[in-house]
């Protein structure tokens, strides 16, 4: 969902609903990676049953990752995608069912957001090659070093659409991803997989959504199933809500911000590319190892419980005294629907409401406060109540004119601030830092201090240096011709020189009076009076929220809806929305593929489209060029940043581009007529799973009519199952679509056409938790906890899904490192109470022996004889000293037994059991092997 900073609002009001993944990693043995098995207890103490991948999360960074060198062609990319897929597989360990969906042709009201993407990309990405090309230029010019530009293709993300070759390729690679899975990995053993492409229409979490929907209307449901959806868009948590599963979790990548990425130019971290001067590249290590590694940090999980969300919504929605019952399924669609308010993929946001403003909450408020009045909740199972939503939305207009006037505060309050703080930094910045050889170096610098040579022509360049400084004048004299200071005063200083930085030019000045008149007269270029105008805008965007939370809850209403407008109106414009119509055509068809492509590429991704269809981007004669401008305004529309900005592209009309296409149809070739045809899911299953022979049944007896799963042999799952043309068939080879990976040769598995269960057009999917469902054990700390008798207990939060882990116990070695650390007054016995900590000899703050202590021997230079290269004898080599029937020793009584032996792996230093102090390069070649 289009609201960026909904998931960072969410994660802080509600912050026990993150739980960081614990991840098994794969054991190396001479530089061979052992494979992990799946099929053992979930190492997170919880066993999910069905794991749903919306793939465009994972296609994405895996072809064009920020982090990382990207991979080189498309193959890599495609392995990419199968380690990102394998490693999501190990942390969630689904036992039942995984379902990838990958997003294929989007209703119209999407297509407009993916035009506007699609169109921004190439524009940026032009304008970035041409400022790199620009300051590099510069930089030569003025004898920087650079080395070589690199002549590579440049990897179009916009081919990430349905009906690209990119696309299609993906779809059978992933065929053959699932194929081998199924047939190596004891994980997919009895796993039923499903596969919906980028032919099957739909965005992937819509197509994950639809088949919760229909399963939880098949009698043979588990209600109480464990779901698990891989995503990073807000827009998941809001429908996993929707689903009111009582088990449902997201697990996406932690986000971390400000990740170190490379200059563009000279392949060096630390600045951007317009910072760029060209300087010498430093040594990265002793031995320059480190030259061309980034450093790189491998991406973390987080899992998202809903059912702790739904325990917090429910504290903070439940209300007493209602003129009606109250259901608190009920009241989280309505929280669900305020959300939309805020901002989404179809709509664009209200002005009032903002989500870093606190908008939910002011929206819960009110609904609180309103909801009394209303009679009923906003929503039932994806249908609006549009009488109760004005009631809420004429509150929040009231306040409208006070939220614009606290924004400018705020925002006047906070750029006084940063100007303080700039002036503060520039204030108490050293008059001198030394440079050379004695400038200072970074924290966490890799490469070691060099050695310092000619130390007294150094200090007397940097004394020079400091006259020099020393003897200019300041910025604000003024000077005559010849260079000496004017006697006439100071000068003003430039604009660049300001500490305020440039401001984009608002015309709207919400703060002030007439704020509604200048909006409409800036944005729509009409007039504030024009009551007609302003009430087809407000119009339109009510249909937009009706088709929103029907899409959520019930599917697409319409393939053919969308907001005709930019903007959004005001709050206060919704009166008179109770008779407004919500109803929307039916048996409306999404677009096909390469239509689709039509609808969202600007010309210079035209390269992935038919030649004759491509014409019609570029040719000034096409009757549809203005589809496709060249360029194009962004309105920042009170933002800073061009990304927040409005792009002002012109909307396609449907009926003139199928009028254009329909004389480049028949240049289409049979491969091309191919990627343009809607398609649909796949099923896939292995030899151990109990529909396998169901299915190879169907394939020899060549069975052409639709049947039923027996949802007995497949985990409660529900569908029709139709022969596949490219299927995958137990004891025929499956070709490898990538060069470098090898064929199936010996192929158990088998797929066939999997279609959800069918439904009437008007049939209404109950927004309810099922019959049978067990609400999870509360995680939340009770309200009335100190108040009930609990024995005087103290309260434990939970960590991760299992309430009742056991408590850590600490062993031996931990006991041993506390006897180092322990302060000595505490009078702990043993040896270990007064010895010094490792690393520590030979150091004049190491504390003194006690009288009558034994001289331990120097560890780091005497641990063993020089012509020596046996270290210790292992643990595990070591004959055991305790007798039959002895009780057993603790830590410290049994080092009290071997004082006066030298035992020299009790004193293995950091460098390891041979316990030599490592140098700061070889620690991090190490870290970097492992």
């Amino acid at each position: 969902m289009g609201v960026p900073a909904f998931f960072r609002w969410l994660s802080r009001k509600y912050p026990s609903i993150i739980v960081n993944c614990v991840e098994e990693k794969a054991k190396e043995c001479n530089g061979v990676k052992a494979p992990i098995d799946t099929s053992k207890p979930n190492p997170n103490e919880v066993e999910f049953d069905n794991l749903y991948l919306d793939m465009n999360g994972i296609i994405h960074p895996c072809t064009h990752p920020e982090d990382k060198p990207a991979p080189k062609n498309e193959d890599e990319m495609m392995v990419a995608i199968f380690e990102y897929i394998d490693r999501i597989f190990n942390i969630v360990r689904p036992r039942r069912l995984l379902y990838m969906a990958i997003d294929g042709v989007a209703p119209r009201a999407k297509m407009n957001q993916q035009r506007s993407r699609r169109f921004r990309a190439s524009k940026e990405g032009m304008e970035a090659a041409e400022e790199k090309q620009k300051i590099r230029q510069e930089i030569l010019a003025k004898g920087g070093i650079l080395p070589p530009e690199e002549v590579k293709e440049r990897f179009d993300s916009n081919c990430i659409t349905p009906g690209t070759e990119f696309m299609d390729n993906l779809a059978k690679c992933l065929r053959y991803y699932i194929a081998d899975r199924l047939n190596s990995d004891p994980g997919w053993k009895n796993l039923t997989v499903i596969l919906s492409d980028a032919s099957a229409p739909g965005e992937g979490e819509h197509k994950i959504m639809d088949y919760i929907r229909r399963q939880r209307a098949q009698p043979n449901h588990d209600p109480n199933t464990h779901h698990c959806l891989c995503g990073a868009d807000a827009d998941l948590i809001m429908l996993g809500l929707a689903t009111h599963e009582p088990n449902f979790t997201i697990i996406r990548e932690e986000f971390k911000p400000n990740k170190p990425k490379p200059c563009a130019l000279c392949n060096q971290m630390g600045h951007e590319v317009k910072d760029c001067q060209g300087l010498p590249r430093e040594k990265q290590g002793k031995h320059d190892q480190f030259a061309d590694s980034l450093p790189i940090a491998e991406q973390e999980f987080i899992f998202i419980r809903l059912c702790v969300l739904r325990e917090y919504l429910e504290r903070e929605l439940t209300m007493a005294s209602l003129p009606f019952t109250f259901d608190f399924e009920r009241s989280v669609d309505d929280w669900v629907f305020m959300c939309f308010f805020v901002g989404n993929d179809f709509l664009p946001h209200l002005p009032s409401l903002e989500i870093r403003e606190g908008a939910i909450d002011r929206l819960v408020n009110i609904y609180k406060n309103v909801v009394h009045k209303t009679g009923g909740y906003l929503t039932e199972s994806g249908y609006v109540n549009l009488q109760r939503v004005q009631m809420i939305m004429l509150a929040v207009g009231e306040v409208e004119d006070s939220i614009f006037k606290k924004r400018k505060d705020d925002d006047d309050n906070f750029k006084r601030r940063q100007k303080e703080k700039r002036k503060r930094m520039k204030r108490d910045q050293p008059s001198f830092i030394p440079g050379g050889q004695f400038s200072p170096q970074a924290l966490g610098n890799r490469s070691s201090p060099q050695a310092i040579s000619n130390p007294r022509q150094a200090a007397f360049e940097m004394r020079m240096h400091d006259r020099q400084n020393s003897t200019t004048s300041s910025p604000n004299t003024s000077l005559t011709s010849d260079g000496s200071p004017s006697l006439t005063g100071g000068i003003k200083r430039k604009a660049e020189d300001s500490d305020s930085e440039p401001e984009p030019e608002d015309n709207i000045r919400l703060w002030e009076t007439g704020w509604k008149q200048r909006y409409y007269k800036n944005k729509f270029d009409v007039d504030a009076s024009d009551e007609k105008f302003r009430r087809k805008v407000v119009q339109s965007y009510v249909e937009g929220l009706c088709w929103v939370l029907r899409y959520y809850y019930q599917g697409c209403a319409s393939w053919n809806w969308y907001y005709p407008f930019h903007y959004a109106p005001f709050a206060s414009d919704f009166e008179g929305i109770a008779d407004m119509p919500s109803d929307f055509e039916k048996g409306s068809k999404p677009f096909k593929p390469l239509e689709q492509l039509m609808g969202v590429f600007p010309a210079a991704s035209g390269n992935f489209l038919p030649p004759t269809w491509r014409k019609l981007m570029t040719d000034p004669e096409s009757s549809i060029i203005d589809f496709y401008p060249e360029d194009f305004a962004i309105d920042l529309n009170g933002k800073k940043y061009a990304w927040q900005g409005v792009a002002l592209l012109p909307f396609v009309d449907e009926r003139r581009l199928r009028a254009a296409l329909e004389e480049v149809y028949p240049d289409l070739t049979p491969e091309e007529n191919r990627r343009n045809s809607l398609g649909g899911d796949v099923l896939f299953v292995g030899k151990h799973h109990p529909l396998c022979d169901f299915v190879v049944e169907q394939y020899k007896t060549k069975n052409t009519e639709p049947v039923d799963i027996p949802p007995e042999l497949c985990h409660g799952i529900q569908g029709k199952l139709t022969l596949n043309e490219n299927a995958v068939l137990p004891d025929q080879a499956v070709e490898s679509p990538v060069p470098m990976l090898r064929d199936l040769a010996q192929n158990s598995a088998v797929s066939i056409s999997f279609k959800d269960p069918q439904f009437d057009e008007d049939f209404v999917f109950k927004a309810t938790v099922l019959p049978g469902a067990k609400k999870p054990a509360p995680v939340l700390k009770p309200g009335d906890w100190e108040k009930t008798n609990n024995d005087g207990r103290p309260w434990r939060p939970q960590l991760g899904f299992n309430r009742d882990r056991k408590p850590v116990h600490l062993d031996q070695s931990a006991f041993r490192t506390l006897g180092h650390t322990m302060p000595r007054e505490r009078g702990m016995p043993g040896m270990y109470a007064n010895a010094v900590p490792l690393g520590t000899y030979g150091n004049p703050y190491a504390r003194p022996l006690l009288s009558g202590q034994q001289q331990i021997p120097k560890l780091l230079s005497n641990l063993r004889p020089q012509e020596s290269w046996r270290g210790p004898t292992p643990l595990f080599q070591q004959t055991p000293q305790r007798t039959a029937g002895a009780a057993p020793l603790l830590a410290w009584n049994r080092m009290l037994q071997s004082q006066n032996q030298y035992q020299p792996s009790q004193y293995q230093g950091l460098g390891g059991p041979m316990s030599y102090p490592q140098r700061p390069e070889d620690r991090m070649d190490r870290g970097r092997q492992v």
